[in-house]
């Protein structure tokens, strides 16, 4: 009894020591950031690596704002996020129920044409994407970066998967009540799918305040571009001020970390039942 008791421990003291090492090893990069944004520029490059700076420089926080216009880049990727997010949440949300509840000819196919989209590279829609925004005349604008990005096949599969755990019974008593399919997915399937919707909701903030490809491909005007673009200008050529590019990127970082500390419980729920389903 007692060595059953001291190896069930052991296994615990083994696997939270692995969890702590691993936990240890992910926020190593945030703390290193952090560090280096307080640093000298001299401190930054120095060889062997300084950790921590002597005196604390927290005149580089000061500094972004005098090379950027950061509230503007901060402003547009905030509009283009909840833009985003909502139209994925709304938009796949009705692709995911009418492939889930709904039955018509070809859905299966049609579900798969649609998960195809995951298999090819994202590069490869680049220039075919591009030449339609020239078309439009929407280059150096906020919809070039926020239409494009209003659907996704992920969105739709991640739904989809919640959708077809829900029991029938609800939508047969809604249809005994004379509800359609648009009133059953608003009223009933939609507010049942909140954790999937909060995981998705999630991960299209995320990839969105992050996104640094399109929108510096389609916009190159300070007016409509994003704080990943904007910070990306810091980099020069000859030379990088690693010290004012780490206070930037802190204080990009710094939304999206508050929300998930927020949300990591929704988030957990939505991953959790929706892999689940």
């Amino acid at each position: 009894m007692q060595k059953s008791i001291q190896f069930v421990r052991s296994k615990t003291f083994l696997i939270h020591f692995i969890l702590i090492m691993g936990s240890i090893v992910m926020l190593f990069p945030f703390v290193w950031m952090i560090l280096t944004s307080l640093k000298t520029y001299a401190e930054s490059i120095q060889v062997p690596p300084v950790m921590i700076p002597e005196d604390f420089q927290w005149k580089n926080y000061q500094e972004v704002f005098t090379l950027l216009p950061f509230f503007k880049f901060m402003m547009n990727t905030f509009i283009i996020t909840v833009l985003r997010t909502a139209g994925q949440l709304f938009l796949c949300s009705l692709a995911a129920y009418a492939f889930a509840r709904i039955v018509f000819p070809g859905r299966n196919l049609l579900f798969v044409l649609a998960l195809s989209v995951l298999m090819v590279p994202g590069q490869v829609f680049l220039l075919p994407q591009y030449m339609i925004m020239v078309k439009l005349g929407w280059l150096n604008t906020l919809q070039a970066v926020v239409v494009p990005g209003l659907f996704s096949a992920f969105g739709t599969f991640l739904l989809r998967q919640f959708f077809m755990g829900l029991p029938k019974e609800l939508e047969e008593a809604a249809r005994l009540d004379g509800c359609n399919h648009f009133q059953i997915y608003w009223r009933i399937m939609l507010p049942l799918a909140k954790p999937g919707l909060i995981a998705l909701g999630i991960f299209t903030i995320l990839w969105s305040w992050n996104e640094l490809m399109w929108p510096m491909i389609v916009n190159s005007s300070p007016e409509a571009m994003t704080l990943a673009v904007g910070l990306s200008s810091l980099q020069g050529q000859y030379g990088t001020n690693y010290p004012i590019l780490m206070a930037g990127s802190f204080l990009a970082v710094l939304p999206m970390l508050i929300l998930f500390i927020i949300l990591q419980k929704q988030f957990i729920e939505g991953i959790a039942i929706t892999g689940g389903k």
